[in-house]
C-alpha cells in the first residue's frame, strides 16, 4: 500500500529557511492533480507522526495543495541563488556550493519530489547516462532532494533493477531545511517536497532558462541538452537569435526585421 506524499513528508523537520526569496502571493497558484497517489512505496506512517502535526493532515479525497506563486522578480534573467549543502557522490559525503561553479562551467539545477519513487529514478538515471554529453559543453549536473544525504546513499547503493539509482556521475544534494527549494521557488509549502523544476544556470551564474513539471511529468534530458546548446549559441553569438526546436547546425536568425527575412525566405 502507498503511504501519501503528504504523510510522508511532514516527517521531516521545517527550520526557519536560509533564503526569502520564496514569497507566497495569494493572486497566482496551481494545483497538484488529485490522481498523484501518493509518491513513496511503502506502509502509512502516520501513526509517527507527532499529534500536533498530524492534526494538520488533510482528509480530503481531493488532495488539491495550493502552489503560490512568488511576487519577487523572475529567476530568470538573475543571479541564482547560492546555497552550500551535504551530497552524496561516488558513495561518499561531500560538500556542495554552488558558486564553486561560477566562472567556470554551466550548470543543470534540477530538484525531484523525493528519493526510492517512480519518475524520479527515471530522470536521475537518464541525466547520469547522459553526463558525458554535459561535460562536453562545459557543464555540470546537481540534482536535489529535500531527503537526507543517507537516504541518497541508500539509494545509490541500491541496484537499478530493485528501482535504485546505482552510481551517477554527479552529485544528488540534500536539501533537508527546505531552504534550497524554497529559494528557487519549487517547493510544495503543504507537502514539504519539491515540484520537479529544473534551471539552467550559466557561468556567471544568471539562471538562463528554467521549467517546472508537476509531480507526475518526468522531464527532457534530449530538450534540456538542446535548451543548454542553444543558450550557448546565442552566448556565443550576441547578435543572433535561435528559432523554435533550434540545434547545433541549424540556422539561426537575425533579431531585426530586415536580417529576420533571410531565415523566413530559408524555411
Amino acid at each position: 500500500m502507498a503511504c501519501s506524499a503528504t504523510s510522508t513528508a511532514l516527517l521531516s523537520s521545517n527550520p526557519t529557511p536560509k533564503f526569502s526569496a520564496f514569497n507566497p502571493s495569494p493572486s497566482q497558484s496551481t494545483t497538484v492533480p488529485s490522481s498523484f497517489n501518493g509518491l513513496r512505496n511503502c506502509k502509512p506512517l502516520v501513526s509517527r507522526v507527532p499529534p500536533s502535526v498530524s492534526s494538520r493532515v488533510s482528509h480530503s479525497k481531493s488532495r488539491s495543495f495550493l502552489v503560490r506563486a512568488s511576487s519577487e522578480v523572475p529567476l530568470v534573467g538573475n543571479k541564482a541563488p547560492d546555497f552550500e549543502a551535504e551530497a552524496v557522490f561516488d558513495q561518499e559525503f561531500i560538500k556542495v556550493k554552488l558558486s564553486q561553479y561560477i566562472g567556470k562551467k554551466y550548470v543543470i539545477l534540477f530538484f525531484y519530489p523525493l528519493d526510492f519513487t517512480f519518475v524520479c529514478p527515471t530522470e536521475i538515471t537518464a541525466f547520469s547516462d547522459r553526463y558525458e554529453e554535459f561535460q562536453k559543453v562545459n557543464t555540470e549536473i546537481l540534482g536535489v532532494s529535500v531527503d537526507s544525504v543517507f537516504s541518497h546513499l541508500a539509494w545509490v547503493q541500491t541496484d537499478r533493477k530493485s528501482g535504485g539509482l546505482g552510481d551517477l556521475n554527479y552529485p544528488l544534494i540534500s536539501d533537508v531545511t527546505k531552504s534550497i527549494s524554497k529559494s528557487y521557488n519549487v517547493l510544495i509549502p503543504d507537502q514539504g517536497i519539491a515540484l520537479r523544476g529544473l534551471f539552467i544556470i550559466d557561468k556567471e551564474g544568471v539562471i538562463q532558462h528554467s521549467t517546472i513539471n508537476n509531480l507526475a511529468i518526468g522531464r527532457s534530458v534530449d530538450e534540456t541538452l538542446r535548451t543548454l546548446q542553444a543558450l550557448q549559441y546565442v552566448q556565443e553569438n550576441p547578435d543572433e537569435v535561435c528559432p523554435a526546436g533550434w540545434k547545433p547546425g541549424d540556422k539561426s536568425m537575425k533579431p531585426d526585421p530586415k536580417g529576420s527575412k533571410e531565415y523566413f525566405a530559408s524555411i
